[in-house]
Order: structure tokens, then sequence, then C-alpha cells
């Protein structure tokens, strides 16, 4: 089941995508797409509305919001990806890297991307994003990580690397600026991804090939990033955890990869659809 957000900022509609690609409005069943709706019924609900051939037509929208209402955290797993992590000159690390992004740099799939002010490296980062649906609490294995995941969706982990690396401090400044967090265009739920780690990602900035990985190269996969998140914060229904980039980020690339205002940035994973963001000045 794909499940969406439609309409202007701030005033999303919640919807599912039918088999034949129409967005059939959700409304009778919630008032959003949040983490109250994930640690409910609300899949089992809208599911059944699905089937049933209950669910009326969206009203019509010209924009596609973030799939999830806003989140209480989302959680970053940075160098996880050996390609990457070799792009940038870092040793792959020996446990998962983790920071904390704003949860108020989420938006939808083709909103604008801002470059921030003094800016001189804003990258891009294609991303397998996991979206909790129940608590998640000292885990006691990864194995045990699957029953806590509602679905994927794509993000799009912008980053500043000066505010990043070069400012002091940890990296969650370079990693904040707001509209720094595109997700969507669907929360794709868990049922529908026969293996997390098999999904084709890439990126294209101005019709260029960036990136082009895969999730079956990360050094931790998804159910252990969850189990071990889990040991560390309490992951609650609604979180998103953004779980790492392949190599061909503009970091890697030197100084005339980095965005700039114009630029057109497309990103797609394998089963979760595809997102476009023109890049503008904050």
């Amino acid at each position: 089941m794909k499940l969406v957000r439609v309409g202007p900022r701030g005033a999303e509609r919640p919807g599912v995508v039918a088999p034949d690609g129409r967005v059939l409005d959700l409304s009778s069943v919630t008032a959003d797409i949040d983490g109250a709706f994930l640690a409910g019924d609300g899949l089992a609900r809208a599911r059944a509305a699905l089937d049933a051939g209950e669910l009326p037509p969206a009203v019509p929208h010209e924009r596609i919001g973030a799939p999830i209402a806003r989140p209480g955290k989302i959680v970053c797993i940075g160098l996880n990806y050996s390609d990457h992590a070799e792009e940038t000159g870092a040793t792959p690390p020996a446990e998962p890297v983790v920071f904390l992004k704003a949860s108020d740099t989420m938006i939808g799939p083709d909103d604008e991307v801002l470059v921030p002010r003094r800016s001189v490296k804003t990258d891009y980062e294609v991303e397998l994003a996991v979206v909790i649906g129940r608590t998640a609490r000292y885990l006691a294995g990864p194995e045990d990580a699957a029953g806590v995941i509602a679905g994927y969706a794509i993000a799009n982990d912008v980053s500043e690397r000066e505010f990043q690396i070069e400012r002091g401090g940890q990296w969650d400044k370079g990693k904040s600026c707001e509209t720094f967090n595109p997700l969507g265009p669907w929360l794709v739920t868990a049922d529908e991804i026969a293996d997390p780690q098999a999904l084709g990602m890439r990126l294209w900035v101005n019709g260029e090939l960036r990136q082009d990985g895969d999730t079956k190269n990360q050094i931790f996969g998804v159910h252990h990033v969850i189990w071990y998140l889990s040991q560390f914060m309490v992951l609650e229904p609604g979180d998103v955890v953004n779980t790492g980039t392949p190599a061909g980020v503009a970091m890697g690339r030197g100084p005339d990869a980095y965005l700039r205002a114009g630029d057109v940035v497309e990103l797609e994973i394998d089963g979760l659809g595809r997102q476009r963001q023109t890049v503008g000045q904050a």
C-alpha cells in the first residue's frame, strides 16, 4: 500500500494510491498520516477501505507533501556505504554513525530546496528512509526490527558540508537547515518491500547521473540499524530514520559539483517512486 499526503503545505490531506494510479481520499479513515495512525489500526483500516472500494478520489491537487506528518525526530546514519566512506576519505565505521536532523527540515518530494545563506557546499544524498510504526525500545536483536517498521520512503539528506565539517561541533548544523529533508512521494508499507537490502537507488543533477547505488552495499543493514538505535533512544511511531547514502555526492566530486540556485535534483529508489526538486536560494 502506498500512502500519500496531498495539498498545500500545512493543509495536506491523507490519501492512498489505488492500483490504477489514482490518489484516493483517506479522510474518512484518518485526519492525517501520523504516528497515532501508524501505531493503532490505521493501516488495517486504510487497507480495508481501499479493498472495499469505499474511498472517493482525492480533491484536485498540484502538490504532494511528505507522506507522513511532522515526525517526532529524524535520525540519520552516516558513512553507511563503503564506497561513500571511501570517497570522503573516512574509515568505514565499526558501529553506525548516528546524528539527528531537525524534524522541520522535512518537506514534500518536489518542494524547493533552499541553499542556505553563506553556503558554498550544499550537497545532495539519496537515501532509503525507514518510517517507524511501533515503539522500539531495547529490541533484543536485529530480527525484531521488522516488527516495528511501518514502511519505507525516499529521502534526500541535503547537507551543507562546510557547516557540517569545517565549522566545529556536531554534524547537525550542516544537516538541519530549512528544506534539507525532502521525503516521499509515498510511504510504501513494509509488506510491499520484499527485501530492503535489494533496492537500487539513483540521483541526477541537471540530468547527469551522480549516484547509482544499491542498498545491498550498506555496511549496516536496515534491521541492524533499527535494532542498534533502539539501544540508545526510544523510536516512536512516525519517527523517520535515514539509512545512509552511496557514493557520488558532491563532496567526493569537487567544488563544481555542489548545488547552486537553479539546479534540478531528481531521485528514485526501486519501488518507492521518484522525487524532483528545483534548488533556490534562502
